[in-house]
């Protein structure tokens, strides 16, 4: 660790003694709308006619909270600056650059107003829509700035951004720097990037990545095999990879990123992306090995058995990270042309799902991913798990419980659709609680299939939530955008009234979209035993068609 911090002001300021230049350090607070910013690392920019170092306070005291930026600027060589990002105590890189400080543009005003006893000018510039006003003296003689911009003008001791954020000069100091105290960095040791490849790995470096899937296929074949890493059930149609999840501190930010192309199959399809809970003693992961049957049995007086669809004494259900689906033939069918279409060549769904924080963090799990299909060629997959940390960790949902999932991942195994929702029962589920549970919600998700355009995947149809015998919420799940995604669909087929497949609106999805949970307020739940019931007025089968929801559940709280 102290190689990589050591030459912080060796290589610049070697110069000083035998330039006498006056060496300055500026250190900077940062406000918003007019008030500071609370438990801020205080910028800190030392600087002379040659060079200037920008960094923080925090570095200085020898604090390093990675990853992190420090930039050097180099006056002697026609304002050539590096920018180097510090990953961690092993890893930096960082990249050259001699043309930002030339391009950079003002206009300058005769306005005026003192710093800290100085007097500074004015002068702006507009980044990406964002007003800069740069407040600048020339009366130290020196150059300088809290970040590349300005660096030109005179030591800028305040940048105002569209007049509510400030970064503004506090203290100003002379300093004196022997030559005898340093040594030279060579900046050879440091891998120097493109910009782009820097900023890219800059912003990788703030956050995990637990990578699940990389082009993985599912698919409807016998031949589908299980490899050292990726297990394959059910023909093929769902994979699962166990993965170790870090501590999560609650209030992070966690984000889902799914990436499917076809691979063969042009058509709309359910997907799902789910973790398997690891503690309960019947385990869905044992109907994969074994078979549907071990998974246990709900009834609701329609002479039909539904497997592994709501939580039991033994069981706990999948819980579902997202519901997604595919869109007719992206990518593989690209080749259909059509009169001014361009088609997207994938599609990318990207979730929050930082209310599961409860059940992912310091756990391993196997993440699964669900296609239903009947095709060779399937559909190609990447899958990303991603974990932010927030400065503020707001406290979140502490409780998780899974309740029900009715999507039928086991499909092409024999699991039964959800077509329980033909009786008044509908779907119900009886739990107890240990301890009462504050502020409670159903995270619930909820899609309509099937029955062609008289079933239940093209009529609105309200589902119901019923809680201990009283109803607490209902709505009539419903999407009207899905002509919005015309163009992530090259194999949906064009009807004669000039509408194609896609186009038409249906029960909370659309072909190539995820579905949003809802937050369903429960209020305060006390210890005990209680029943949630989901009613949906589910449309009677039509010849060989029938209709079927696909609802999950999971009770979240504090």
């Amino acid at each position: 660790m102290r190689f990589l911090f050591s030459f912080i002001l060796i290589f610049f300021f070697l110069g000083v003694e035998s330039s006498r230049a006056q060496t300055y350090k500026i250190t900077y607070q940062k406000s918003y709308n007019g008030n500071l910013i609370e438990n801020q690392d205080d910028i800190v920019v030392i600087t002379n006619s040659d060079y200037t170092y920008i960094t923080s306070r925090q570095i200085q005291k020898g604090v390093k909270e990675f990853p992190f930026e420090e930039i050097f600027v180099d006056r002697k060589k026609e304002n050539t600056y590096r920018q180097i990002a510090f990953v961690n105590a092993e890893q930096s890189f960082g990249f050259l650059d001699s043309l930002n400080l030339k391009k950079q543009s003002f206009t300058f005003f005769e306005e005026q107003k003192t710093i800290l006893g100085y007097t500074c000018k004015k002068a702006r510039t507009v980044i990406n829509s964002n007003t800069i006003d740069v407040w600048f003296t020339n009366e130290l003689k020196v150059k300088g700035s809290p970040m590349v911009l300005g660096q030109n003008l005179g030591l800028v001791l305040e940048i105002n951004r569209n007049g509510n954020y400030v970064v503004q000069a506090n203290q100003i100091e002379k300093i004196n720097i022997k030559k005898s105290a340093f040594s030279v960095r060579d900046f050879s040791k440091v891998k120097m990037l493109d910009n782009l490849t820097y900023r890219h790995l800059l912003w990788k470096s703030r956050f995990i990545t637990l990578s699940v899937f990389k082009n993985e296929i599912i698919n409807f074949s016998g031949d589908s095999q299980s490899n050292d890493s990726v297990l394959r059930f059910a023909n093929g149609t769902i994979i699962l990879r166990k993965i170790k999840f870090p501590e999560i501190p609650q209030g992070s930010q966690i984000f889902a990123e799914l990436i499917t192309q076809s691979n063969g199959d042009a058509y709309d399809r359910t997907g799902s992306v789910f973790v398997i809970p690891a503690d309960s003693k019947i385990s869905f992961l044992d109907a994969l090995q074994k078979g549907v049957k071990e998974l246990p049995i709900y009834t609701n007086g329609n002479s039909k058995e539904y497997r592994g669809v709501v939580k039991t004494e033994d069981y706990t259900p999948l819980i579902e990270l997202m519901r997604f689906f595919t869109p007719f033939g992206i990518k593989h069918y690209n080749h259909i042309q059509l009169k001014d279409k361009m088609w997207q060549d994938s599609v990318l769904y990207r979730q929050d799902i930082s209310e599961l924080q409860p059940v992912l963090s310091s756990k391993e799990l196997y993440v699964g991913a669900f296609i239903g299909n009947y095709d060779k060629g399937g559909h190609k997959i990447s899958l990303e798990i991603t974990i932010h940390k927030e400065e503020k960790q707001s406290p979140k949902n502490a409780y998780l419980i899974p309740l029900f999932n009715t999507t039928n991942v086991m499909e092409m195994a024999g699991q039964e659709y959800a077509t329980m929702f033909n009786t008044d029962k509908g779907l119900e589920v009886t739990f107890s609680l240990d301890k009462e549970i504050k502020n409670a919600k159903l995270r619930y998700i909820t899609t309509g299939h099937g029955g062609w355009a008289g079933g239940d995947e093209f009529l609105p149809k309200k589902n119901t939530i019923i809680l201990d015998g009283k109803e607490v919420f209902s709505f009539v799940p419903w999407r009207q955008d899905c002509g919005s995604y015309r163009l992530y669909n090259p194999a949906s087929g064009n009807l004669d009234n000039g509408l194609s497949s896609s186009d038409y609106s249906r029960s909370n999805w659309c072909p190539g979209t995820l579905t949003n949970p809802i937050l369903i307020d429960l209020g305060d739940l006390s210890e005990g035993t209680h029943t949630i019931r989901v009613k949906i007025p589910q449309g009677a089968p039509e010849g060989t068609s029938f209709s079927s929801w696909n609802v999950s559940g999971l009770l979240l709280g504090e």
